[in-house]
């Protein structure tokens, strides 16, 4: 855990999704205590005239923008430590896409341990099991 999915604004860029991908799964595991192997991220872009805020395409505003929903199990992180991953993620994705629309959100799903998992097992099934040193 956690999935994280990743739009971007303009045209695929394997350079740039690489190190979006890569500065988004540090922040993940530094600031959000998250384990590495089990992070998972998608990455889509969005062409600047099919992105709009406001009502006006991104191409028509000469902006740039990003969009991050990232799945974690709910009651696992304070409201400090995400509100420090908005800030950090934006900063990073800001400086890596350069000249972006300050309406680039990030949102922190707190999904319930029941309700989410992988490999066939939830969440809570795995703090349930999980061994008792």
């Amino acid at each position: 855990m956690p999935h994280l999915v990743l739009q971007l604004s303009g045209t695929p860029d394997d350079t740039l999704t690489r190190n979006a991908v890569r500065a988004v799964s540090q922040l993940t595991v530094d600031t959000l205590h998250k384990a590495p192997d089990v992070i998972a991220v998608t990455v889509d872009y969005i062409p600047h005239a099919r992105w709009f805020i406001g009502g006006a395409p991104l191409s028509e505003q000469g902006k740039n923008a990003f969009h991050l929903d990232i799945s974690v199990t709910d009651e696992t992180n304070t409201k400090a430590e995400k509100a420090q991953f908005i800030a950090q993620v934006f900063e990073t994705l800001s400086g890596l896409l350069g000249n972006v629309h300050e309406c680039s959100y990030i949102h922190v799903i707190d999904a319930r341990g029941a309700a989410y998992g992988y490999g066939g097992r939830t969440q809570e099934y795995r703090h349930q099991h999980a061994s008792k040193s």
